[in-house]
């Protein structure tokens, strides 16, 4: 663990618990307030707020130490992209549609959370990579 590995992780953590704020608890708002069956109310969500923060803590230091491993003297950003869309394809898309199988979810709001979701990730990796980038050769 060195100085960019930490710098990174903070950064990444800034970046999608601020992201995740804006997909879920704005763009997806109203998606969630009608499925009453699924999800706690706020008043009661916020009772588990240091939850969330220690998850996005941990997704930020394993998504930073997953990149770091693998990061090659290449343009940051296609790297940064492919990144993004392999863990998204690993994460995301089959996340939420397990969860399409197994909870009465409606299909278009599973729709919004793999596109709004997909979109943060290759935000994620884009800006984990361009923190890893290597300087210009000379």
């Amino acid at each position: 663990m060195n100085k960019k590995f930490i710098i990174a992780w903070i950064v990444i953590f800034i970046v999608w618990f601020a992201g995740s704020f804006v997909v879920h608890g704005v763009l997806l708002h109203d998606d969630y307030s009608k499925l009453t069956n699924l999800f706690r109310s706020e008043a009661d969500a916020q009772k588990y707020m240091p939850l969330m923060i220690l998850a996005h803590v941990l997704l930020s230091g394993a998504l930073v130490w997953i990149y770091a491993r693998g990061a090659e003297a290449k343009p940051w950003l296609p790297q940064g992209i492919r990144f993004g869309v392999a863990v998204a394809l690993l994460t995301i898309v089959p996340t939420y549609l397990i969860y399409y199988v197994v909870q009465p979810m409606p299909g278009a709001t599973v729709a919004k959370q793999i596109v709004f979701d997909g979109v943060l990730t290759l935000l994620l990796a884009s800006v984990t990579a361009f923190i890893y980038r290597q300087p210009a050769q000379s």
